[in-house]
């Protein structure tokens, strides 16, 4: 059982959701105010739920603004809801952070199946911490550091701080170096066959993790695209240059 904390000011959507989820047996708390919300998610007495499904117009704060102020402290599952449809909007709520998107009118057994999907890969990674506990040391690369026990990334002695996604793309990247990873195998890989996206999500995640780990000349440049194929990590030697890394 998972707790829940729908934010969605329908209030007969948020019924419908939360029942639907309940049914599934999670513990589920609505909320339908955009700053009752943010209070309850990063305030000093915030709670830690393990996924949110986050509508994108909200009175008093909307859903992007709270998305990214989570974001900036820690790593919770977000599914997003919004009426809007466009590929822009999808784009914006994954770069701030989401892990999933929606649209309504939402089908709840869609939603049911993505929540579903999202903490079943939550358990898979804390089975694997857990297994990496016995044996399995942090990925050191001259300067970089991820550890998968506490999902950590340090670079040059800073520490980085990255989504859920971010985290499990640069892991699974660093943790067969040299090998090339297609954006379909990505997209189902990290986030499984219920997700209805489309390749640019990698590449928009792909961006965001070589900003923030340093962007050009830095760690980034480990991050290598293979045009037409995909995405590898290399170990940049001195003095030599990454193939590419343009998205």
């Amino acid at each position: 059982m998972a707790h829940i904390v729908v934010v969605e000011d329908e209030r007969e959507l948020a019924r419908l959701i939360a029942q639907t989820l309940r049914d599934n047996g999670h513990q589920v708390e609505v909320i339908q105010d955009g700053q009752v919300a943010l209070d309850r998610l990063t305030g000093p007495a915030r709670i830690t739920p393990d996924l949110i499904v986050l509508d994108l117009m909200l009175p008093r704060v909307d859903g992007l603004t709270i998305c990214r102020r989570i974001r900036r402290e820690r790593i919770i599952p977000i599914v997003m809801l919004t009426a809007k449809s466009t590929e822009l909007d999808k784009v914006l709520g994954l770069e701030l952070g989401a892990d999933d998107y929606l649209t309504k009118p939402v089908s709840l057994r869609e939603l049911q199946a993505r929540v579903t999907a999202i903490l079943r890969r939550v358990e898979m990674m804390r089975d694997e911490s857990r297994t990496q506990e016995s044996g399995t040391d942090p990925i050191t690369h001259d300067g970089l550091r991820i550890d998968p026990i506490g999902r950590d990334v340090i670079v040059d002695r800073t520490e980085v701080n990255l989504t859920a996604k971010e985290f499990d793309l640069l892991y699974l990247l660093a943790s067969h170096p040299g090998r090339v990873f297609s954006r379909n195998y990505l997209l189902d890989r990290l986030w499984g066959d219920t997700y209805s996206g489309f390749e640019r999500t990698v590449d928009t995640h792909i961006q965001r993790l070589r900003r923030k780990l340093g962007g050009s000349g830095s760690t980034a440049d480990r991050i290598v695209t293979l045009w037409g194929v995909g995405y590898k990590y290399e170990r940049i030697a001195e003095n030599s240059e990454p193939e590419s890394r343009t998205q």
